[in-house]
């Protein structure tokens, strides 16, 4: 009994040490982000942009630290090594959690560029985090669905562009792209419902992925392939919060950006068909990791 209110204390703790240094650094980052809107001068605007950076990075270091001073979590990293803040990059991940963003802030800062995400148009005009994705430069995609596009003809093809345009602001400075490629977190019942051919995961969609190569792989340098295990399963923010993850397993693999990756996914055929075979392999070697991973957990288990 003693132990389960003390997970729940240290639980609230947590979330009340995140929610207050949330909130004491978006007063700088919003401070920064009006005159950034207000002044729409491109020299200007640099110096917001990194003084709302500064803003981020800070937070998220607090925030680490939060999760050091109130948790016992042993951390089992490879391929972390040699990343570089001013290089750019594009992080494909596997998705089980909404720890899993901040298993990625955690093993990620300080090595490369603060993480943007993909965000959905609408969400642009949710109070209060609105306006921070706006002023963190996340990139804001519309996409229509197959059925608007059969009564709107027209619009054919703007979802794309308007995402293209919402990247060209990386083209100056040094980005960190993060997309989950399986596009929802997995659950056994979304993988039996997709009838998935991958153990661990789910299909991965490519398109996304493909559009953000085709906009800007010219820039990026390295794509980050990043595979999350969780030795005690798969837990719950709170679960987090409340001390019930002790260990967390992450593998980086860096794959160059070739020529062969950037093209034009939704006009070429030939290349739609490349790429695919070229992610779908990923996945399997991705697959192979957690299956690898999950099978020396198993045998530790039993050693012990």
């Amino acid at each position: 009994m003693w132990k389960k209110i003390s997970a729940q204390i240290r639980a609230v703790t947590v979330l009340f040490l995140t929610v207050m240094n949330t909130m004491l650094w978006m007063i700088p980052l919003y401070i920064a982000g009006i005159f950034k809107f207000l002044i729409p001068v491109p020299a200007l605007r640099k110096k917001f942009n990194q003084a709302i950076t500064f803003a981020c990075n800070t937070w998220n270091s607090w925030n680490n630290t939060i999760i050091d001073l109130t948790q016992n979590i042993r951390w089992d990293v490879l391929g972390h090594e040699n990343l570089k803040k001013n290089d750019s990059y594009l992080i494909l991940s596997n998705h089980q959690t909404w720890n899993d963003i901040l298993v990625l802030e955690k093993i990620f800062i300080n090595r490369i560029p603060f993480l943007k995400f993909f965000i959905k148009q609408e969400l642009v005009w949710i109070p209060v985090l609105g306006f921070s994705w706006w002023a963190l430069d996340y990139p804001f995609m519309k996409r229509y669905s197959k059925e608007f596009l059969e009564k709107n003809p027209h619009l054919q093809g703007k979802d794309l562009e308007a995402t293209r345009k919402a990247c060209e602001k990386f083209k100056d400075m040094p980005v960190s792209v993060m997309n989950f490629v399986e596009g929802t977190r997995f659950t056994p019942q979304k993988h039996k419902k997709q009838q998935s051919s991958y153990k661990n995961l789910l299909r991965p969609k490519a398109g996304g992925t493909a559009l953000v190569l085709d906009a800007l792989g010219r820039q990026l340098q390295t794509i980050l392939n990043v595979t999350i295990f969780y030795p005690q399963g798969v837990k719950t923010i709170w679960q987090f919060f409340c001390g019930e993850v002790n260990e967390v397993v992450v593998r980086i693999e860096k794959i160059p950006i070739t020529e062969e990756i950037l093209g034009d996914y939704f006009q070429d055929s030939e290349f739609k068909a490349r790429f695919q075979n070229w992610l779908n392999g990923l996945w399997e070697k991705k697959d192979d990791c957690l299956t690898e991973l999950s099978g020396k957990d198993d045998a530790a288990k039993m050693a012990n």
